[in-house]
């Protein structure tokens, strides 16, 4: 069976149903990559992730967790200064509940960053606006988006960076690598599982789940300039060893005068009432609750939009 038949298929589930093996504590990514036989697709993910959104923010109680998060962060912020100590912005791919991005941002309050996220699931980006908010950063611009096909321009933002966000996404680690270098301005900075790293018993725990592997043999490969590669500092679970790569951009001469784009075209978007429109594919993109939802499979084709637009004036 194709991908686009899988997809279809999985589409058909009752959400309803897998909110309640959710709450009897399955593994949704695991029930769903076992039922189909498949690796976790985007719709997978999404699924998995929206389900459990509120979770992450919730674990924030924990002293541990808070503490790795604060950590894991310190780390982060300590690799951005040593590439670039005053960068002009900050992008979090697969942002999640904006638990690292909002420690990171701490940092940064002496200095005007512009910041900016985005996840697959609309209710964790739902999630992260919230715990932002909290947390005084009220200015991140935070929209929905694929990895695959990220709604962002050609060398957009300074910083890209990654917290175990790539992480479910075994096979397509070249794709997701190539969007992600594409976006960044100067520097790509991913902390991920390390497959090659981590024991047996690791690397088992991680075939099992789905977790890529080879991210600096593709990088690499792809003939990126790696700076660094290592074991990050601190990492939770000794089975799902993380790593730090440190990937640097070179000889960008074009740089885009925006940040959100078409995912089709990756062309500039404009905001027309409560949509965003793309003059190129001829879509409108919603804006749910303040969130623009940027996956390609949410653009509505519209090729007299503009036309009605004008007409109602």
């Amino acid at each position: 069976m194709s991908n686009n038949l899988l997809e279809q298929e999985i589409e058909t589930i009752s959400i309803r149903e897998l909110k309640e093996l959710y709450q009897k504590g399955v593994n949704i990514s695991e029930y769903l990559r076992n039922k189909y036989d498949v690796n976790n697709t985007p719709h997978v993910i999404e699924i998995a992730y929206d389900l459990q959104a509120g979770s992450y923010t919730a674990d924030m109680e924990k002293l541990e967790i808070k503490k790795w998060r604060e950590n894991v962060g310190a780390e982060l912020v300590n690799i951005i200064r040593s590439l670039l100590p005053t960068p002009e912005s900050i992008l979090e791919a697969g942002i999640g509940e904006g638990n690292q991005l909002s420690v990171v941002l701490s940092q940064f309050q002496n200095t005007p960053v512009a910041s900016y996220g985005f996840d697959i699931s609309w209710s964790r980006v739902a999630f992260a606006r919230k715990w932002l908010n909290k947390q005084g950063n009220k200015n991140t611009t935070l929209f929905t988006g694929n990895l695959l096909n990220i709604p962002c321009a050609d060398n957009a933002v300074d910083i890209v960076y990654t917290n175990q966000a790539i992480e479910p996404n075994r096979g397509n680690e070249e794709s997701i690598l190539k969007e992600l270098f594409r976006i960044t301005k100067k520097y790509l900075i991913l902390i991920e599982p390390s497959y090659e790293l981590a024991n047996d018993e690791g690397k088992q725990r991680m075939n099992r789940y789905g977790y890529v592997t080879g991210l600096q043999e593709t990088a690499v490969k792809l003939g990126f300039d790696v700076l660094e590669y290592r074991l990050c500092s601190y990492y939770f679970n000794p089975l799902n060893p993380t790593a730090v790569m440190i990937i640097q951009k070179k000889n960008v001469r074009e740089i885009s005068s925006s940040v959100l784009a078409d995912p089709l075209f990756k062309t500039p978007l404009y905001k027309k009432d409560n949509v965003l429109f793309s003059p190129d594919s001829l879509r409108v993109y919603p804006i749910v609750d303040g969130i623009p939802c940027l996956r390609i499979e949410n653009g509505i084709i519209a090729s007299k939009y503009e036309l009605f637009k004008k007409s109602n004036k």
